[in-house]
């Protein structure tokens, strides 16, 4: 069994979500400061972190768009761990929009993760420059196909530029799932693999960092 790393990590001070805070990672108290508190005798770190939800690699909730629905803490485990898991290889058109070409039938339940490449501008400037985004016949092919979770390799589902947030709302809608800022989806093959992005158990929450990853067999 072998594991593939599908997630940015999270740095003090880096760049993220234009018009949101970076994270501040930092201690409590160190393992210097501690030791008094041990008689010399151990230290530990005691670490907090401050943060936007939507940062680095996260996972949406439909509370993240409708007020009354599902937060991350009512989300099921199968929702989010061990789901089988295809990769479609996006068209990036001249305006953006990402075409999708799939059997609807071999999307039901399952995590479908779209790849662009965009994550190869991670840690750039270019990163966040207006990105690919689902175009509405995209859309409508995965909400026919009714998959259980939908990731992708750039930083909003959705046209910036459309304030109506059209991908948002028809997945999280039908509660499927939305994880964004994928990377390393190029490490995956088409399909036959497991798909992992477990947030938090937090009643309220609308959208968190996750490690997500997949677990592809021998």
């Amino acid at each position: 069994m072998a594991f593939v790393e599908l997630s940015h990590e999270i740095r003090d001070g880096m760049p993220v979500f234009p018009g949101l805070e970076p994270p501040r990672v930092g201690a409590i108290i160190d393992h210097e400061g501690s030791r008094p508190r041990y008689g010399g005798q151990a230290e530990f770190y005691l670490g907090r972190i401050e943060m936007a939800c939507n940062t680095a690699t996260y996972i949406d909730s439909p509370f993240h768009r409708f007020r009354d629905g599902q937060d991350l803490s009512e989300i099921a485990l199968d929702a989010v761990a061990g789901l089988p898991g295809v990769v479609l290889e996006g068209r990036v058109g001249s305006e953006r929009a990402v075409a999708l070409e799939a059997d609807e039938a071999a999307l039901a339940g399952k995590a479908v993760l779209i790849r662009t490449g965009w994550d190869e501008r991670w840690g750039t400037e270019q990163y966040w420059q207006p990105g690919p985004f689902v175009s509405p016949a995209s859309l409508d092919l995965l909400l026919r196909s009714r998959p259980k979770l939908v990731g992708v390799d750039f930083w909003n589902i959705d046209d910036i530029d459309d304030p109506s947030r059209r991908v948002h709302t028809g997945l999280l809608r039908e509660r499927i799932l939305i994880v964004e800022h994928l990377c390393n989806l190029a490490s995956l093959p088409p399909a036959g693999f497991r798909f992992f992005a477990v947030p938090l158990r937090l009643v309220g929450g609308a959208s968190l960092p996750v490690r997500a990853f997949a677990e592809i067999p021998d």
